[in-house]
């Protein structure tokens, strides 16, 4: 239980300070400024929780992180259930918290399709979900490297966002998209569907392509 409940607190720093941020500075065309201070703060969050609460949970606070995990073999079915449903607690909680500071209207940092192209928006999310993922299975991997894992995923997380806050938002975490779109209804909830499959279909490809790579070294 306690694993569970670090993974609701992580979820909902997460949400209220980096979903917060973003819906704090806004994401327009030309943001620039805005885009690179929500990054950060997307990322600054997984550095502080890492070192938070790592120790309790592994610090996953992002259902493709943990469904990567599991595919890798490096949780258990149960754990899995529990983090996922902790994980999406957090992030209604974090957006309740944001909608009574921010107001609805901020938008509370959800997700938006690229030019409304729901295929595009899949890949992109593919794609930038595996790359987190596989870095935080590369990272986590070596006993050696656990000192400053949390430093790289961190930085991981600033990069993916760098380049798809742009295109999407960048969510590469389905819970951190599902409850600011939740509390927030409209056009975020109808499209929030794209922002859970594509995150966990990267997180699965990442861990499979992990495991083949590093099939010798099991």
């Amino acid at each position: 239980m306690k694993k569970y409940l670090a993974e609701c607190l992580g979820t909902f720093v997460l949400v209220f300070f980096a979903c917060g941020t973003a819906a704090a500075l806004g994401c327009g065309a030309d943001a620039n400024a805005a885009y690179v201070l929500t990054a950060l703060a997307f990322g600054l969050v997984i550095v502080a929780m890492a070192y938070s609460i790592g120790h309790v949970s592994g610090c996953h606070i992002n259902p493709a992180v943990s469904i990567g995990m599991l595919v890798a073999g490096k949780m258990s079915v149960k754990d899995f259930v529990g983090y996922v449903v902790a994980q999406f607690a957090g992030a209604i909680l974090g957006a309740l918290a944001l909608r009574g500071v921010l107001g609805p209207e901020s938008g509370l940092g959800t997700n938006g399709l690229y030019n409304g192209n729901i295929g595009a928006s899949l890949i992109i999310e593919v794609v930038l979900t595996f790359v987190f993922v596989y870095a935080i299975l590369g990272v986590t991997s070596k006993e050696k490297d656990s000192s400053v894992a949390g430093l790289v995923i961190g930085l991981t997380l600033t990069l993916v966002h760098i380049l798809g806050i742009h295109f999407t938002g960048t969510s590469v975490n389905p819970a951190r998209s599902f409850g600011p779109a939740l509390i927030a209804g409209g056009e975020a909830l109808a499209n929030v569907w794209v922002f859970i499959v594509a995150p966990l279909v990267g997180g699965v490809l990442a861990a499979l392509v992990f495991k083949a790579l590093n099939a010798d070294k099991a």
